[in-house]
């Protein structure tokens, strides 16, 4: 599994007129299901007036994604805006697409079109945040390589999560968990010990 993924740094808005029927886009950050729920509640109370709320996330942990209808036919707007969470590369995502009925059927065709495309178009709209798994390390460092140390910062991953100073000068890092056998090698390069999880 990778230890990168690319998720969404604000919630951003997207509204569009198809064939008299209006759609908002409303793509945010979520990292569970539970999260997820909640703010489609929320979106539900607020445009409680809306033919449909259709909806998609895609969550990092367990690769898991789920999509729904939401009263329209079956196929035309839950997966299309999940495959547009996916063609963007995002996880911990998920969008809601909310319909208000103009009095002009679009067809199923133009239906998944209108929802994909509204999906695709908030998400083209948002600033992408990445995010790293890390895994901690702890490090005893004698005072005569304490310079040394602060060299094996490279951020996004290495961190210096914090240090103690004392008998034993104690330093705690956060690693890339795809860099965690460099970083234990170079610190055994260095005659350093490392223990963490």
């Amino acid at each position: 599994m990778s230890d990168h993924y690319r998720t969404l740094a604000e919630p951003v808005l997207f509204r569009q007129k198809i064939e008299r029927s209006e759609f908002l886009g409303i793509a945010f950050p979520v990292t569970s299901e539970e999260a997820f729920f909640a703010e489609l509640q929320r979106a539900q109370k607020q445009h409680y007036d809306a033919t449909h709320h259709c909806w998609a996330f895609r969550l990092f942990a367990e690769s898991r994604s789920r999509s729904s209808d939401a009263g329209e036919p079956s196929g035309t707007a839950g997966k299309p805006i999940l495959a547009a969470i996916e063609g963007a590369g995002f996880h911990d995502t998920g969008v809601i697409v909310v319909r208000w009925y103009g009095g002009i059927k679009l067809g199923t065709g133009g239906l998944s079109r209108a929802y994909r495309d509204t999906a695709a178009e908030v998400l083209r709209a948002v600033s992408p945040l990445d995010r790293y798994l890390y895994s901690r390390v702890r490090v005893l460092v004698p005072f005569e390589a304490i310079s040394s140390i602060y060299r094996l910062v490279s951020p996004p991953e290495v961190l210096l999560a914090g240090q103690q100073y004392g008998a034993e000068n104690e330093f705690f890092f956060e690693v890339r968990t795809s860099h965690r056998d460099a970083f234990v090698q170079r610190l055994a390069e260095l005659r350093l010990v490392a223990d963490g999880s």
